[in-house]
């Protein structure tokens, strides 16, 4: 058990962040069999061959995979590119302590940390650019709809509500968070506050990040990823013949709230034909948005809601 001691100064700093390199990381586990949603097979039977080695040997572990290959993301818009930068600036005595904690064979790495961490940066940026980067917007998206929907919990019933329903390892216990997991902790959370990081690939699992000097943070599984890879669902017929098929498909699409230029990728059309019908759903009540740093996400109403299953 983990407990995370909520402090005063860290109460007031509880926030959000995409990790694109923890995506990397689960994404690779996956693949290895370490862990898996049922729902990520159509992804994995269609994934391609990776050569990389040592990053699997790193990643084969059970119960430490290190921290520094997946540096704690800044927030909601850090990139890969961003995180890679992290990784090797990472100081060689950090990279030694880590790879020191790993639960695997990790003879075929060099022994010299620095050039170790070379490596597996470099085969990092490789999995990013074949595996991950083709496939980001989707899971981006899926990312940003939890986030989404957590700021919302957190805003009507506050911190405990929030923190309460990441979890069924994670509960609130007076002023301490408690982490169900295999490492025995007891931290207070400084200044710089708690990170919570959504991941489609963690499921079933949570972690904590615990080893100094990063900041602490919880993973947990993003919802909705049992319909990650599932096509999008057509929309009603009925439907279409009241609202036209574009803006339909898009009433049908808007599960979780979501960017107009993610659903213009996903559908292939301009954004600025996906922003006008979005317009026109908002003003009819069928929609609401919301803005989320730099992006205005959009999602289905109750009013919504009940037309895309004809209760009107």
């Amino acid at each position: 058990m983990i407990e995370l001691v909520l402090t005063a100064a860290g109460t007031q700093r509880v926030r959000f962040a995409i990790s694109p390199l923890e995506e990397v990381l689960g994404a690779v586990q996956t693949l290895l069999g370490v862990r898996g949603h049922p729902a990520h097979l159509p992804w994995v039977s269609g994934a391609p061959a990776l050569d990389v080695p040592e990053l699997a040997a790193v990643l084969s572990a059970r119960h430490y995979i290190t921290e520094f290959l997946s540096p704690p993301p800044a927030g909601p818009e850090t990139t890969a590119e961003a995180q890679l930068r992290a990784v090797r600036a990472t100081p060689p005595h950090q990279v030694a302590l880590e790879l020191a904690m790993v639960d695997a064979d990790l003879s075929g790495l060099p022994a010299d940390p620095a050039a170790a961490r070379d490596l597996l940066a470099d085969q990092l940026e490789t999995v990013w650019h074949t595996l991950l980067a083709p496939q980001w917007p989707r899971l981006r998206e899926l990312l940003a709809a939890d986030i989404a929907h957590r700021t919302r919990v957190l805003g009507e019933g506050g911190v405990a509500t929030m923190l309460s329903e990441l979890h069924p390892r994670v509960r609130l216990t007076g002023t301490s968070l408690l982490v169900d997991v295999r490492s025995r902790e007891r931290l207070e959370i400084d200044s710089r506050g708690l990170l919570l990081i959504p991941a489609v690939f963690a499921w079933p699992n949570v972690g904590v990040v615990t080893v100094p000097p990063w900041q602490i943070s919880l993973l947990y599984p993003a919802r909705g990823v049992a319909s990650l890879w599932t096509s999008v669902q057509d929309a009603p017929e009925p439907l279409t013949e009241v609202l036209g098929r574009t803006r339909a498909l898009l009433l049908t699409t808007l599960d979780q709230p979501t960017a107009t230029t993610d659903l213009a990728r996903r559908h292939g059309l301009a954004p600025a034909t996906v922003s006008a019908h979005l317009t026109a759903l908002r003003g009819a009540g069928l929609l609401a948005s919301e803005r989320r740093g730099h992006r205005v996400l959009y999602r289905r109403t109750d009013l919504g809601d009940a037309l895309l299953v004809g209760k009107l």
